[in-house]
């Protein structure tokens, strides 16, 4: 069997959830992990607006406390278990301008979003991973939660660095007992959140977007690989990484950036 024909088979008859799937790194990660044979079940706040759904699509909103737990239910009585789970939800609607434009209610809302939502999650799915010894977690950060753009992403990358510490904290307690956990932080990637980002920060600055965007590459120390990231790129770590050819993969966090990250 060649390497293309086991990847398209080698998650038949595995249950993932992907979280936030019906758009950007979401929806990429979704289609990978079905064409590896997984059932794939997608949540989002909103339904695409193309009505395109190719997998079993929930709408709620996870950011919610309230409505995690009858997502969650609602899915284990459906298909019984869980395999797979990606904490893909996330973003940021607070404000540029750093800590003095932050009030407590952008604060609260990124950190709802971007660490609490997963915990939640994670919670809810965990007790079915333990009892069979098995299941794998995976969390979607950010590079901002390792170098932060305090102008414009700073409770977001606050709540993506608590992440990454909860994600590590998560997998040295339950690796022991057979679920693997590992956090993904993409750089800047291609999606239309990002293009709305830029264009935001653009006029903010009264720069073009390519100038707005060449900037902030910059304050990311720059993209070696001169462009950014597709959201297939982020899809294939996870696709390998959730498979059995990962197994003895856990507790790391693979930083997918085009060589930004500065340091070792």
């Amino acid at each position: 069997m060649d390497n293309k024909q086991l990847i398209s088979t080698e998650l038949t008859g595995k249950i993932a959830l992907v979280t936030g799937g019906t758009k950007g790194i979401g929806k990429a990660i979704a289609d990978r992990l079905a064409q590896a044979g997984a059932t794939v079940i997608i949540t989002a706040r909103n339904e695409p607006a193309d009505n395109q759904i190719e997998h079993h699509f929930i709408k709620a909103d996870l950011a919610k406390a309230e409505e995690t737990a009858p997502v969650i239910n609602g899915i284990l009585k459906e298909f019984g278990t869980i395999d797979i789970l990606v904490n893909n939800m996330g973003g940021s609607s607070s404000p540029s301008g750093g800590f003095s434009t932050l009030t407590d209610e952008h604060w609260e809302n990124d950190l709802h979003l971007n660490l609490l939502a997963p915990v939640r999650v994670d919670r809810a799915i965990l007790p079915t991973m333990l009892e069979k010894k098995s299941g794998v977690i995976i969390h979607i950060s950010s590079l901002s939660g390792v170098i932060p753009l305090w102008e414009s992403l700073g409770a977001y990358a606050v709540a993506k660095a608590a992440l990454i510490n909860y994600s590590k904290s998560l997998s040295k307690e339950v690796t022991p007992k057979g679920v693997r956990v590992l956090t993904v932080s993409p750089g800047m990637v291609k999606t239309d959140t990002m293009d709305g980002y830029l264009k935001s920060l653009s006029i903010e600055a009264g720069l073009s977007v390519e100038e707005i965007t060449q900037s902030v590459m910059d304050k990311l120390g720059g993209i070696p690989m001169g462009r950014m990231a597709n959201p297939q790129d982020i899809a294939e770590m996870v696709g390998y990484l959730v498979s059995p050819r990962a197994s003895y993969l856990s507790g790391a966090n693979y930083i997918i950036d085009g060589g930004s990250n500065p340091t070792v």
